[in-house]
């Protein structure tokens, strides 16, 4: 890490480590409690704030929220692993949550799923803090990268990001050393519980900044990061329900995140950041209302063709919304009932066309899949294996 790189003290400084070996870290400086945004920044902004609007009533009127839950947590789970280099699709996603599996890349998928839910359960009794992070993260690497990772627990080792050897050295950033890292992590909790004169989004943005630079834990910081938006939104009542997840913009502006954090911290271009992160947020959201519109009426659709069904296919149409891959044991033990009668039900389903058979897997049970809701949720992907 060059130090001559980084010329924005209001945003924080390099430090010069001791010992024989001493190397180029970064600092944090405290984040700000008011600034004077930029008109683009108040314009994109109000936008923003528009677009989380129109979704947290879009929420709040879904006769079931979660239809809409459930597969945007899957999405966001696979949006913020791949940014990591998990290699997975949707469909594999689906696939392992119907079969209550999850084997290889999946696996660091479905403990987003967990940790997220984990994280929202917390909620209730717990603020977002140094504690419900390390509960989270504990449950994010969970068997999945080997207990070198240190699940759970900050770091007492320097990590960095970018060294095409492997060292700090010739990283192109490092975070504070550890002791600089909980005096940076503590300053942000307390920061998280002050009031500040920000609106909560800028609060948000500058929030999720700041943990990517301190990077607390030896592995899972971006995910986590992510995570702590979702959380933050829920906990600032900005949302009834998790429905705007970021990780599908930042996968698809990849470079252009990654770039804007670090402009952060070498050149100070803060306004730059927030109207990166909130131009996500307005985006998001919209797409979000998009597809619950969607997935509504394509549940009152499925809903009026079982009209006079005295059967429960009624139900396994809901429980379609959850997860767009069926399976019988599935159905039936979420109906409980038998396998059989969970045929049944998605027999009747297949008959209407709402669903249709996959070609079969050697030593797996029989699935389905729903091709219209996996559309809403997928556009343009095919449900392969």
């Amino acid at each position: 890490m060059d130090p001559k790189n980084f010329d924005a003290p209001e945003t924080g400084r390099v430090v010069k480590t001791k010992g024989p070996h001493g190397y180029w870290a970064y600092k944090p400086a405290p984040l700000p409690s008011s600034m004077q945004l930029a008109a683009s920044t108040v314009r994109v902004l109000s936008e923003a704030d528009r677009a989380l609007g129109r979704l947290a009533g879009a929420g709040r009127l879904l006769p079931n929220p979660h239809l809409l839950l459930q597969p945007y947590v899957a999405r966001e789970a696979l949006a913020s692993s791949r940014i990591e280099g998990t290699q997975a699709s949707l469909s594999d996603v689906f696939d392992a949550q119907a079969r209550d599996t999850a084997e290889g890349p999946v696996r660091e998928v479905t403990n987003y799923i967990r940790a997220l839910e984990h994280g929202l359960r917390r909620l209730d009794d717990l603020p977002v803090s140094k504690r419900l992070l390390r509960e989270v993260h504990e449950i994010l690497l969970d068997d999945v990268r080997g207990q070198e990772r240190l699940p759970g627990e900050l770091r007492s080792s320097q990590n960095w990001i970018g060294s095409p050897d492997n060292r700090p050295e010739t990283a192109v950033f490092v975070p504070p050393p550890p002791d600089e890292m909980v005096a940076a992590l503590d300053a942000l909790e307390h920061y998280i519980h002050a009031q500040t004169e920000l609106p909560p989004l800028v609060e948000i943005a500058l929030i999720h900044y700041q943990f990517e630079t301190i990077h607390p834990f030896l592995d899972g910081n971006g995910r986590l990061g992510r995570l702590l938006i979702a959380f933050l939104l829920v906990e600032r009542d900005l949302l009834p329900q998790p429905l705007l997840y970021l990780s599908a913009y930042f996968e698809i502006h990849r470079s252009a995140y990654y770039d804007r954090l670090q402009a952060v911290r070498e050149r100070g271009e803060l306004a730059e950041w927030l109207s990166f992160f909130l131009t996500g947020v307005a985006e998001q959201a919209t797409d979000a209302v998009t597809r619950a519109e969607a997935l509504a009426d394509l549940r009152e659709r499925y809903r009026s063709q079982l009209i006079g069904d005295r059967s429960r296919a009624i139900e396994v149409v809901d429980l379609m919304f959850q997860n767009p891959v069926l399976v019988t044991g599935h159905i039936a033990n979420q109906l409980d009932t038998t396998v059989q009668s969970a045929l049944n039900y998605i027999r009747r389903l297949e008959s209407e066309g709402i669903v249709r058979e996959i070609s079969g897997i050697r030593g797996r049970s029989k699935r389905w899949v729903a091709p219209e809701v996996f559309r809403v949720l997928e556009p343009g992907a095919t449900f392969e294996f």
